[in-house]
C-alpha cells in the first residue's frame, strides 16, 4: 500500500474518530443540559448560552478538520507527481547504465535517444569517479550509480517535506 493511500486512510480514520468523539460529547452535554433545565428553570438562559458556545466550537473544529483534509489531499497529489517524475528519471538512468554495461552501439538510434534524454540528469555527476572499461567496450558507469543514489536522496527529501506539510497539527 503506498504512502499516499496510507495517508488518506489515516486522515479518514481520524475524521471518523473525531466525529464519533464529538457526537459522544455532544450527546453527553445535551443530556446534562436537559437534566439541568428540568431541575432549575431559572438557569435556562445560561444553559442555552453554554449550549450555543459548544455548538460554535464544534462547528469551528469541523471546518478546521476539513481544511486539513484538503491540504493533505493536495500534498498527496503533489507527492504522486513527484514520485512519477523520479521513477522516470531512475528508469532512464538505469537504461543508460545497462546499455553502457552491455556495450550497446552508440550509433543506434535508441542508444542516442537515451543518451540525449539522460544527459541533463547525468551531466552533474560525469567524472566524479572513474568508469572502468572491460575488453569489448563494456563500461561500468559508476557516475550513473552515484547519480541514482543522489536522486533517491533528493526524492526522499522532497517527499519528507510534503509529508510534513500534509500531517495535521496536533494540539495537546
Amino acid at each position: 500500500m503506498s504512502d499516499d493511500n496510507k495517508l488518506a486512510m489515516e486522515e479518514a480514520r481520524r475524521a471518523t474518530q473525531h466525529e464519533a468523539v464529538k457526537a459522544d460529547i455532544e450527546n453527553e452535554v445535551h443530556g446534562e443540559i436537559a437534566a439541568s433545565a428540568a431541575a432549575e428553570p431559572k438557569q435556562s438562559s445560561q444553559i442555552k448560552q453554554v449550549a450555543g458556545e459548544f455548538r460554535a466550537k464544534a462547528v469551528d473544529e469541523v471546518v478546521e478538520t476539513e481544511r486539513e483534509v484538503k491540504r493533505s489531499r493536495g500534498a498527496a497529489r503533489i507527492s504522486q507527481v513527484v514520485d512519477y517524475i523520479f521513477y522516470v528519471i531512475y528508469a532512464l538512468l538505469g537504461m543508460r547504465f545497462l546499455l553502457a554495461l552491455l556495450a550497446a552501439r552508440s550509433t543506434a538510434g535508441f542508444v542516442q535517444f537515451i543518451v540525449t534524454v539522460t544527459d541533463p540528469f547525468y551531466a552533474p555527476f560525469r567524472g566524479i569517479v572513474a568508469s572502468p572499461t572491460a575488453e569489448g567496450g563494456h563500461t561500468l558507469l559508476l557516475p550513473i550509480v552515484v547519480a541514482i543514489i543522489a536522486y533517491i536522496l533528493l526524492h526522499l527529501a522532497i517527499n519528507g517535506l510534503l509529508r510534513l506539510m500534509a500531517h495535521r497539527k496536533t494540539e495537546v
